[in-house]
């Protein structure tokens, strides 16, 4: 079994992350969203065990002091954090995974897992995403301030990524996504690997 590979997301509030993740799931079956646990409530339309796990802070505290997680971090006053078996068992079946968060979980996963793939999904300016914020409806003027103030610390650790995408067109951002899913798994010592028969009747 060749193992997968492990892809992490990260971007500013409101650039469009969740969107393009979600598209490329329905695209790409081969590719596992990990779902990380977090201390905050759902909002509107989110399920348990599906877009989160959603815990109580006691609850991640134990979790954390156990070693679980790969990686944690604190966002707005809320507890996030990923389940290292689960990425490790998941990879080892062959499948690529998907991890969406932010730059500091990144820089923790790149610790254990050096050859993770970073890609940053960047909003086409600075007014788009205040209007993409905003149009949200769910957040007060003052959060809003605050992520837009995050976002630009966000983003001052785009270089620490391997790639970037600029969610300005949709549908080309979504494209852009799935090439590097494809791209990776026709690497060359992939594809040996993979198809190490076909090769060996041209090198018997």
């Amino acid at each position: 079994m060749i193992p997968g590979s492990l892809f992490i997301v990260a971007a500013p509030s409101g650039a469009g992350k969740t969107s393009l993740v979600r598209e490329l799931l329905a695209r790409d079956e081969r590719v596992r969203l990990s779902i990380s646990y977090t201390t905050r409530a759902a909002r509107p339309g989110e399920v348990d065990g599906r877009d989160y796990h959603f815990v109580s802070k006691e609850k991640f505290i134990a979790l954390l002091e156990a070693g679980e997680f790969l990686e944690s971090a604190e966002v707005y006053g809320n507890y996030y954090g990923t389940s290292e078996r689960w990425i490790r068992e998941a990879m080892a079946a062959g499948d690529d995974i998907l991890l969406e968060i932010d730059w500091q979980g990144a820089a923790q996963v790149r610790r254990l897992f050096a050859e993770a793939i970073g890609v940053f999904i960047m909003p086409p300016s600075l007014q788009a995403l205040q209007q993409r914020l905003t149009g949200r409806g769910q957040d007060s003027t003052e959060i809003i301030a605050r992520r837009m103030a995050a976002a630009r610390e966000d983003i001052s650790h785009v270089s620490e990524f391997d790639y970037v995408i600029i969610n300005d067109d949709f549908a080309e951002a979504v494209a852009d996504l799935c090439a590097l899913f494809r791209t990776r798994r026709l690497q060359t010592s992939r594809q040996l690997a993979r198809y190490a028969s076909l090769f060996h009747q041209f090198n018997p």
